[in-house]
């Protein structure tokens, strides 16, 4: 090997290692949201030549979390150019941030690539995805509902409501004096109605009663009722019965459930009337009208269906009468049970069904289908769904509160009523940009609040008096990060719950770099024996860097000392070498060499305590010894 090969070699491994520690010491930074700093030696790194996957996506990361669109998506384009194999949220931030940029065709070209990555591994990736969709679908996090189980449930199957005009309308098995129902061992099913109230903020019910009518209610079913909003129509669910009020068995002995429309009479329902797309061979049941009334929509296991049970529409002629049914289709209807559809006020479908991904048994879907053909369902989560039957939505014309019903554990019956009510929910937290050391205001610091992600997602200024303020989402966690110049940044973890109109008190204690004639950093480590800066060393001294940027004309002086332990010309000579490469990092961060007086080691002859040779010491007080100072020359 020739000299100048080896020479050139010994400059790469330089460089190389050159970049590795400036790649560390960006890491660290990064690892403490200092994104501005982190992304300066990020670059160095890729100047110096290091365009590793690491320096890029991070690259593209600091800009990302600070909201600088244009820039993220530069350095991620230059990983996915030259990576093939990059992480699937790479992919994705670069296509937010095309998004962002109003690049749409290049976000959906990213998006195929998107789904190719998610899907490489076949089954089992498709079961990873299922198992991180379930645990979506479970989590309450950042989910706001309130749910109580009705005081009018009884300890019987109560299920299905409808509100019309502050009555709420529901089906009950309460009933103890009829037959029993051999399929559940419980009563036939009625339905009742209650009146809906409030007191103090506070939904009441009251009793429930069997509807006022001889005809509605028979020795069989009843259930799942619909009413025109001008309450004079009723569609309910009932067995199939004949003329002399008996259950109607088809050949084979199954009785099967049809519609009725019932009319108000004299505050009474009466003409109930058998509706023309019922049969006695399949059931048909659980009604529910459009938004407009001009359809009526419900469930049933009729011959030509996608699955066990489907939901149908029939159009409803200005004379009364009754379209042709027609199924929903493969976007609402699966191989399973899709039961219980109910419309809002906004014509969105909700409906339950056992045949997508769900948490267990039937769950809630709600979909767009109605407004957008090819919109797919969305699977509503907990705490509407849990592991068990979870069917019979209903909303009020708020769209923030409403019903369904449940067997979940904790119930008071077979099936329970359960109402919902969402709500907003904001916390606050408060603080004080404070000095360290004079616990005195700190005015006009900068406050970043950042989620849990490591964005920042809102930057603002203390006032005058240090004050400062920020509006926190319910259940998460943030950062709140305070800094200024000529001080050391803080941070406090604020972690909110999900009690609206908390508060948090959260003072930032900044710790001032210049104390009298100095800049005071935290104590500079050496490894046993060396003088080479380390990266826990250089993460410090980029607190004098900081300094001298924001004072053009400051100059100093570098003193580095040791313990006791070493003979003295030795300690001399470490430490002065330690002085020097402390001066060295400086210069090498763009310091001019005029603003570094001295760099100059003293070993042990200044010591801070008793601790001279041959004196038994503890490691802390050898500790104290081992110093470097930063005297501030000129101001």
């Amino acid at each position: 090997m020739t000299m100048k090969t080896k020479i050139l070699l010994i400059l790469l491994v330089f460089t190389s290692s050159l970049t590795f520690a400036q790649k560390k010491l960006a890491d660290k930074f990064y690892k403490n949201y200092a994104y501005i700093k982190a992304s300066e030696l990020y670059e160095d790194a890729y100047n110096d030549g290091d365009d590793s996957e690491h320096v890029l996506t991070r690259l593209g990361d600091c800009y990302y979390n600070n909201s600088n669109s244009e820039k993220a998506a530069a350095w991620y384009k230059l990983a996915l150019d030259r990576y093939k194999n990059v992480q699937p949220e790479v992919v994705y931030k670069y296509i937010q941030t095309q998004r962002s940029l109003g690049n749409y065709a290049e976000a959906n070209e990213w998006m195929k690539t998107f789904k190719e990555i998610q899907n490489d591994d076949g089954r089992s990736d498709e079961l990873a995805s299922s198992l991180s969709v379930y645990e979506e679908l479970s989590s309450t996090k950042q989910v706001f509902v309130q749910l109580t189980n009705l005081e009018i449930n009884s300890s019987y199957s109560d299920f299905g409501t409808f509100v019309h005009n502050d009555k709420l309308y529901f089906a009950s098995a309460r009933n103890t004096e009829g037959e029993v129902y051999k399929w559940n061992e419980q009563p036939f099913l009625d339905i009742y109605q209650a009146t809906v109230g409030e007191e103090n903020g506070e939904k009441t019910f009251s009793d429930a009663d069997q509807l006022t009518s001889s005809v509605i209610n028979t020795d069989y079913h009843e259930a799942s009722v619909a009413i025109t909003k001008d309450g004079q129509t009723m569609y309910f669910t009932r067995d199939n019965m004949t003329k002399k009020n008996k259950i109607d068995f088809d050949r084979y002995g199954t009785s099967y459930l049809k519609i009725y429309k019932a009319t108000l009479v004299n505050g009474s329902w009466e003409n109930i009337i058998d509706l023309p797309f019922n049969d006695k061979v399949f059931s048909t049941g659980h009604p529910t009208l459009s938004a407009d009334e001009k359809q009526l929509y419900f469930v049933s296991d009729r011959e030509g269906g996608l699955g066990q049970t489907d939901i149908y529409v029939v159009d409803i002629y200005e004379d009364g009468s009754f379209s042709e049914p027609r199924n929903l289709g493969g976007m609402v209807n699966t191989e399973g049970r899709e039961m219980f559809p109910f419309i809002s006020e906004d014509n969105t479908l909700y409906f339950s069904s056992d045949g997508y991904l769900n948490l267990g048994l039937l769950d809630i879907f709600k979909s767009n289908v109605l407004n957008e053909a090819t919109a797919e369902p969305v699977n509503l989560g907990a705490p509407y769904n849990s592991g068990y039957d979870d069917f019979a939505f209903f909303t009020n014309a708020d769209a923030q509160t409403g019903y369904f019903s449940s067997n979940r554990d904790g119930g008071k019956g077979n099936d329970d009523i359960y109402g919902f009510a969402t709500y907003e929910c904001k916390q606050l937290v408060k603080g004080v940009t404070l000095n360290s050391e004079t616990l005195e205001p700190i005015g006009n610091a900068t406050v970043q609040k950042i989620d849990e992600t490591g964005k920042i997602v809102e930057e603002i200024t203390s006032d005058e008096n240090g004050n400062y303020m920020f509006e926190l989402d319910c259940d998460r966690t943030f950062t709140i990060l305070g800094k200024k110049e000529d001080y050391k940044d803080d941070k406090k973890d604020i972690t909110t719950t999900k009690a609206d109109g908390e508060e948090h008190q959260a003072d930032l204690h900044l710790v001032p770099l210049i104390q009298d004639n100095q800049i005071v950093i935290n104590p500079i480590f050496f490894d046993f024996d060396k003088w080479n800066i380390r990266t826990d060393a250089k993460y410090e001294l980029e607190n004098i860097v900081d300094v001298l940027r924001q004072h053009d004309d400051m100059i100093i002086k570098i003193e580095a000392h040791t313990d006791s332990r070493g003979t003295d010309r030795y300690n001399v000579k470490l430490s002065d070498r330690r002085a020097k490469s402390t001066r060295d990092y400086l210069l090498s961060r763009n310091i001019a060499p005029e603003r570094i007086e001295s760099a100059i080691g003293y070993g042990e002859r200044q010591l801070l305590n008793e601790c001279a040779d041959g004196v038994k010491c503890s490691e802390e007080q050898h500790q104290e010894n081992r110093r470097s100072y930063f005297y501030i020359l000129k101001n």
